[in-house]
């Protein structure tokens, strides 16, 4: 029902089902690069407003922003081919989660992205909240997204997440759009599990806002790239322990133009170096994990 959403607090209930890596692998690592970049509010982009939220959070009302856009452009300026080299050199694939204006204004990212081996999943359309959209205009954005980054990536996403919440819509308006295997509109499991949504069942692989670099933002706890580092290296520990009787999955999220700082992205190379010299570890793009958990439980890819 529209405007409803039935909570869920047992989950697994503290017997997860048998992962199955491929592999027997422990812990299966999802890395998802966020594209964000050209899609965040802007004046000069014709929006209502310019973004609020930065390093430093200083929203400029009435007038086009420059500081901010200059912030956001670094990602697909620098912060992209730093992440993309180093993802190379570890040999690992990863989820590009992108906005769809965000590869209107780079359609060379896509294309370089897929030539490299990674998904482009989909991120909305601008990097935007769809909490309170009415359900028509949802509807409209989820339909002109799948549209824009299939044309200009030239590959049908088949992933979504949105930026913070969703509405209680989303979900079942993605599988009404179809061709969608999966979302990640959740924070709540270290496994995917299956939900059934307008009688078809619909695979959600939890994100999280912890093991991310979102937190070198203000009063996000990281300031050093060791803090990344650790914290994210810690999360591996722990899972891959877990995984030796119960497996797990652990959710790396990466933004451009925060990770892709020389300051900071020796962290990254610092949690890539930490997980690839262990055993046991299956660093898998999301469509692949979704792809899997379906025919684990019996359903076509």
């Amino acid at each position: 029902m529209s405007g409803v959403r039935q909570r869920d607090f047992r989950g697994y209930g503290g017997a997860p089902p048998a992962a199955r890596w491929p592999g027997q692998a422990r812990v299966a690592v999802s890395i998802v690069v966020n594209v964000e970049e050209g899609a965040e509010l802007s004046l000069s982009m014709g929006d209502e407003r310019n973004e609020a939220r930065y390093d430093v959070v200083e929203e400029v009302l009435g007038a086009v922003d420059p500081c901010m856009e200059s912030h956001f452009e670094y990602g697909t300026r620098a912060g992209y081919w730093r992440l993309m080299a180093l993802l190379e050199r570890f040999g690992v694939p990863a989820t590009v989660s992108a906005c769809a204006r965000s590869l209107e204004q780079s359609p060379w990212l896509a294309r370089d992205a897929l030539h490299r081996g990674h998904e482009i999943a989909c991120h909305g359309y601008r990097w935007e909240t769809h909490a309170a959209m009415p359900e028509e205009v949802e509807r409209e954005v989820i339909a002109r997204s799948v549209e824009t980054i299939t044309r200009v990536a030239g590959v049908r996403p088949v992933g979504w997440h949105t930026r913070s919440a969703s509405s209680v819509n989303t979900r079942r308006l993605l599988v009404e759009e179809g061709g969608f295997l999966y979302d990640s509109d959740a924070y709540d499991d270290d496994l995917p599990y299956l939900v059934e949504v307008s009688g078809r069942p619909h695979v959600v692989l939890p994100y999280s806002f912890d093991t991310n670099d979102m937190r070198f933002q203000a009063g996000g706890g990281f300031t050093l790239a060791r803090d990344f580092a650790t914290y994210v290296s810690d999360a591996f520990d722990w899972l891959w322990r877990e995984g030796a009787t119960t497996p797990k999955m652990l959710s790396i999220g990466l933004h451009l133009r925060i990770i892709g700082r020389p300051g900071r992205v020796a962290g990254l190379e610092q949690v890539l170096a930490h997980i690839t010299g262990r055993e046991g570890v299956w660093v898998a793009r999301r469509a692949d994990v979704a792809r899997h958990w379906r025919a684990l439980h019996g359903l076509t890819p």
